[in-house]
């Protein structure tokens, strides 16, 4: 406890998993660009908390080569320095209970008095971490941010809820999903509701089908022991993909609220139906060499590819299909949603793409007379690259820039709400029940292509 001096009236953000990925890839790089933005109160602190015996420089001068590196904002050794002021190295066991003991002493003397806990780690350890502040920080003003997946099952999920909902209460838990602090996913609002021309045919009399991608060059990495326990649709579709497809589809919300929004994307999630035959509108597929990947069990059955064809029960989407697909080593890295507009006689349909990343923009593709011609049709696109524009790369803020932004101020508008949550869940556990039941295939893939073939039979994905 030598150097700890009392001060009072500070609050903080306590990083549990202070020397994973995470924390210096994201949340270090983000919270500096808060900071030199002046978006940080001047006695904020960041509490890292990690096993390894760092001193406070050596920690500091890791830290500084990935703030350097992944920064959003131009990297400055003064304004380095003085972020590094804000950054605390605090070892302890986070598995060993009596070790919160001295963590309340530290907060104590540190007076702080404002928290926020961020469980940058497995979500096996989410429960015991609650258990030790639960016994020895009790008393503290705290928020929680937690990391997908929100458990298991929506069994585990629930246990994992009640927990933490017993410490924090409901209203401070913050389910971060970094899909929904992407600018072009806030986007989506704007392009439907405040476009006349959008606005009014976002239903079954125009559009013909949308199609939400989620494709991955990558492999699995370092996260094969989590991965190959839960595989694509848990990873990617129960959350990420689902919550962009209750933001694309979901009614105009009555106010423009949080509490408003999260109702109507509730309200579409819940409306989803259930697939009743997973042999023609799920297809699940493994790429040839994940068996040979490190970690990875020799006779694993685990899906690193789902396409999936569902329908939304309510009127605005009767018969309409949608179309989810994710998957790993593919041949492109995109996340896009392409709404594809129905056909006029024999002309061909417009197509209105939405791109997320990596690229950020918008393409929409019509039909205009081709030139010295008497009526021959040709499509013709505008294409707005939002990330092409060096000032937009510049004053975009990353997703977890973002994110950490409104969970200081309190705003839940950018945040995962427990019951989406769980109809997401159970829509999950009932799409693998049925697959599993109805001895549905597990089909292969070549790395580096777009997926199996038997994909294609859902829809004709647009590239």
């Amino acid at each position: 406890m030598i150097g700890w001096e009392i001060m009072k009236n500070n609050n903080a953000i306590t990083l549990f998993g202070g020397t994973g990925d995470l924390t210096y890839r994201k949340l270090l790089p983000a919270l500096y660009n808060l900071d030199v933005l002046g978006k940080l109160d001047d006695n904020f602190k960041i509490i890292v908390i990690g096993r390894r015996a760092y001193a406070p420089a050596d920690y500091i001068k890791i830290a500084r080569e990935w703030i350097k590196e992944h920064a959003r904002t131009k990297f400055d050794e003064e304004q380095f320095s003085s972020y590094a002021r804000r950054i605390i190295y605090f070892k302890m066991d986070m598995t060993n209970e009596e070790e919160y003991r001295i963590l309340q002493t530290f907060y104590t003397l540190m007076g702080i008095d404002q928290h926020i806990y961020y469980y940058a780690v497995a979500p096996s350890f989410f429960i015991t971490i609650t258990n030790g502040l639960k016994k020895y920080c009790a008393n503290n003003n705290a928020k929680v941010i937690i990391e997908k997946p929100f458990g298991e099952d929506l069994e585990k999920a629930s246990i994992l809820n009640d927990s933490l909902a017993d410490f924090f209460g409901q209203h401070e838990i913050y389910h971060i999903d970094h899909y929904l602090g992407k600018e072009m996913i806030q986007n989506i609002l704007s392009l439907r509701f405040k476009n006349v021309i959008f606005k009014g045919i976002w239903n079954k009399d125009f559009i013909e089908n949308i199609q939400i991608t989620a494709a991955e060059t990558v492999g699995v990495g370092t996260r094969a022991g989590y991965y190959d326990k839960n595989g694509a649709l848990k990873d990617m579709v129960q959350n990420h993909l689902l919550q962009v497809l209750s933001i694309v589809a979901m009614e105009e919300p009555i106010e423009d609220n949080s509490t408003e929004i999260h109702n109507s994307q509730y309200n579409l999630l819940s409306a989803i139906k259930p697939v009743e035959d997973t042999n023609t509108n799920l297809v699940m597929a493994q790429y040839n060499g994940y068996l040979n990947e490190k970690n990875i069990q020799p006779n694993s059955k685990t899906e690193t590819y789902a396409a999936l064809k569902l329908f939304i029960d309510n009127e605005r989407w009767e018969n309409v299909p949608f179309f989810i697909r994710t998957g790993k080593k593919m041949g492109d890295r995109e996340t896009q949603v392409v709404v594809q507009f129905k056909a006029v006689g024999d002309t061909p349909g417009n197509v209105l793409i939405i791109k997320i990343q990596p690229d950020e923009g918008v393409y929409f593709q019509f039909n205009a007379k081709k030139p010295g011609t008497e009526q021959e049709l040709q499509q013709i696109s505008l294409d707005f690259c939002q990330s092409c524009i060096l000032e937009n790369r510049i004053n975009t803020p990353e997703a977890y820039e973002r994110l950490l932004d409104a969970c200081l101020k309190g705003d839940r508008a950018l945040f995962s709400q427990w019951d989406q949550i769980v109809v997401s869940w159970q829509f999950v556990n009932n799409l693998l029940d049925k697959y599993h039941k109805q001895g549905s295939p597990l089909y292969r893939y070549e790395q580096g292509s777009m997926g199996p073939e038997e994909a294609n039979k859902l829809v004709e994905w647009i590239n």
